[in-house]
């Protein structure tokens, strides 16, 4: 009778392993779902941040236009820092060249200044070291952008006797 129990419990013993295989086999294959899950997600945002980027970046170099084509009394001059291009310092009375003061999309901190003449700047970047997804079909005012290893290299400027947001 001793032997049947511990036959019994042999058998039991290699289901139970059986068993215990499978449910790691199902640990490791919903954690290889779940890591690809959460690299297409964050790939994701990120491409949402640089379609931010992009937006916000374009909008400045715009108004930093528009700010520099105003003829003051100094000739020309470029703002001082981003709150300029939300009113005009340089006037009585309200004149907007952005709706608000952007914050870097891509690190939600203030932008690197691209400085200008008169102590001004004509530009921004980004503050992020990071490699874009984004390499390639840019606009025409941005095709350097293509060659781009960093953010910081996505320069949005509005360069003197020049259209565009080409970088140098």
């Amino acid at each position: 009778m001793a032997r049947r129990i511990a036959a019994g419990n042999s058998h039991y013993s290699q289901q139970s392993g059986f068993a215990y295989v499978w449910a790691l086999m199902l640990v490791l294959i919903m954690g290889i779902y779940l890591a690809q899950v959460g690299e297409a997600w964050h790939n994701r945002i990120q491409r949402n941040k640089e379609a931010e980027l992009m937006r916000m970046g374009d909008e400045i170099r715009r108004a930093i236009k528009q700010y520099s084509e105003q003829q003051s009394a100094g000739g020309t001059q470029y703002p001082k820092r981003i709150e300029d291009l939300v009113q005009d310092p340089r006037v009585p009375f309200p004149r907007h060249y952005l709706r608000k003061a952007y914050k870097d999309p891509m690190t939600g901190e203030d932008w690197l200044y691209i400085g200008g003449p008169g102590g001004g700047f004509m530009g921004v970047q980004s503050k992020s070291n990071a490699k874009p997804l984004k390499t390639d079909n840019f606009p025409d005012e941005y095709a350097s952008f293509k060659d781009a290893k960093s953010y910081q290299d996505w320069r949005f400027a509005h360069w003197p006797n020049q259209g565009g947001g080409r970088t140098r």
